[in-house]
């Protein structure tokens, strides 16, 4: 997940001294919360809050705004923390994804490539159906916007230490981390479209 950020707004009556946006959840894709419920929020309150409106905040209009103009992506990956997932779209609906079959092989073959260095355990699935329904998914928007090899690496751990990995962990992390990468990067090199 990505930490919220302080946007430039007055504050509403109650809710502390800023508003912040999740950008995991609601300010990139189908704005708002998804039809099933949960995964954002309209209340500026909220920790869950997605903005007030698509690409509000400028990390993301910067993503959007890159891929847009360069154009040609064939991969997108999306590194948050934490709970040990590797996901796929769609987050928005439970509907699977034209191409959900071929994205569950390359993400378990990433899982397993993961899991060679050190045993680590990643649960695979789409978004909607391994975590939550979410809108606003970076990678439900790369998806639909063209980029078929569309992930989301939730890393370690799965809630002992939450956010606050001990740093004895981090190296490993990123070396099996980057095992799964790997594969998935070899996959989209010899299955262009």
């Amino acid at each position: 997940m990505t930490c919220p950020l302080p946007i430039a707004s007055a504050p509403p009556l109650g809710c502390g001294s800023f508003i912040s946006v999740f950008l995991a959840s609601g300010s990139m894709f189908l704005f708002g919360p998804p039809p099933t419920g949960g995964g954002a929020s309209g209340d500026p309150c909220s920790e869950i809050y997605h903005g007030p409106h698509a690409n509000s905040e400028v990390e993301v209009k910067s993503v959007v705004d890159f891929i847009q103009k360069h154009g040609n992506f064939k991969g997108f990956i999306d590194l948050h923390s934490y709970s040990q997932l590797l996901m796929y779209p769609y987050g928005y609906t439970t509907k699977k994804a034209p191409d959900a079959d071929e994205l569950d092989k390359v993400a378990r073959r990433a899982a397993k490539a993961l899991a060679s260095l050190s045993g680590t355990q990643y649960r695979v699935g789409s978004t909607s159906t391994t975590v939550y329904p979410a809108s606003g998914s970076s990678v439900d928007w790369a998806y639909d916007n063209g980029i078929k090899y569309a992930f989301t690496f939730e890393l370690r751990d799965t809630g002992h230490y939450g956010f606050l990995l001990p740093a004895n962990q981090i190296i490993p992390t990123a070396e099996e981390t980057w095992l799964g990468l790997k594969t998935i990067m070899e996959h989209v090199r010899d299955h262009l479209y």
